[in-house]
């Protein structure tokens, strides 16, 4: 119901001079606290804008007439922690990646500052978990499938130059040929090959196609895969005989892979984390559960 225009009745406090459904509405004054700390907010606010940082600018807020500086805080703070962890941190550094595991202490600082950067870092592509994401080519990190090698070196290898990277000549580089796309193997060929591999890693095939794969196979994918399919990690070539696969191990995954190819990108962080950096991470890494 809309609100009507009623008068006070003779003796009560004066109204707003409205009514809904037979509520009428007081109009009494607030209570003083209430009101002085309202005031009092209202100052406060006001001084705290002029004293503190509080309105931003084009490239940045007003410094305050205190010159308080919470970034100038952190970063105070982080140098003084670092200070602190500047032996140890001096010490993972001197020390051979194979025999940090001979220092507990080393061991925990490294666990802690790995498992750091990798949440920071890391955590983005292979997930918090480090199990990866299958359909996009990030790489499961818990398993004891390496493409590169799965012990100390090869791990802080692959995390300091990164692979297939244009920006550290020294990252790890392989490339399939795309041999359907690029018209070196037919639709029939690729069918073929794509049983074998399917019989290769023990998945319901066409044994009549997969003989025929098989030559396929030997003529154009076992220099970089092998002979039986093992791998060749000095190539990032995968093993097709377990069923472990980073884009996945179906039939259309495979079809898809041979037609046109992966080609997964991972950073060189060796310009974006320091050397006690990259070791805690890669003894985390190794860690997990899959390193050799």
């Amino acid at each position: 119901m809309c609100a009507k225009q009623v008068k006070p009745r003779e003796g009560e406090p004066p109204t707003t001079g409205h009514e809904w459904d037979g509520i009428r509405e007081f109009d009494n004054p607030m209570p003083r606290w209430w009101l002085w700390t309202f005031y009092a907010c209202i100052v406060w606010g006001i001084g705290y804008t002029i004293a503190y940082p509080a309105w931003p600018l084009l490239t940045e807020a007003t410094r305050g007439v205190i010159g308080h500086d919470t970034r100038a805080d952190v970063e105070g703070e982080l140098a003084e922690w670092d200070a602190k962890n500047a032996a140890i941190k001096e010490q993972l550094i001197a020390t051979d990646l194979t025999a940090i595991g001979e220092d507990p202490q080393l061991v925990s600082f490294a666990e802690n500052a790995g498992a750091a950067v990798f949440r920071t870092n890391c955590a983005q592509c292979h997930g918090a978990g480090a199990a990866g994401v299958q359909s996009l080519g990030y790489a499961n990190l818990l398993d004891d499938d390496w493409l590169w090698g799965g012990d100390m070196e090869a791990i802080y290898l692959t995390v300091s130059h990164g692979i297939r990277n244009t920006t550290d000549p020294e990252a790890r580089y392989s490339e399939m040929p795309k041999f359907g796309a690029d018209g070196l193997l037919d639709k029939g060929q690729v069918g073929d090959v794509v049983e074998y591999v399917l019989q290769l890693s023990g998945q319901q095939h066409e044994a009549g196609r997969a003989r025929a794969g098989a030559v396929v196979y030997a003529d154009n994918c076992m220099a970089c895969h092998g002979e039986n399919g093992e791998g060749d990690r000095e190539q990032g070539a995968p093993k097709l005989t377990d069923a472990v696969w980073l884009y996945g191990g179906s039939r259309e995954d495979i079809t898809h892979s041979v037609n046109f190819a992966r080609f997964g990108v991972m950073p060189n962080w060796n310009t974006r984390l320091s050397e006690d950096e990259l070791r805690a991470v890669s003894w985390y890494v190794h860690g997990l559960g899959g390193g050799e």
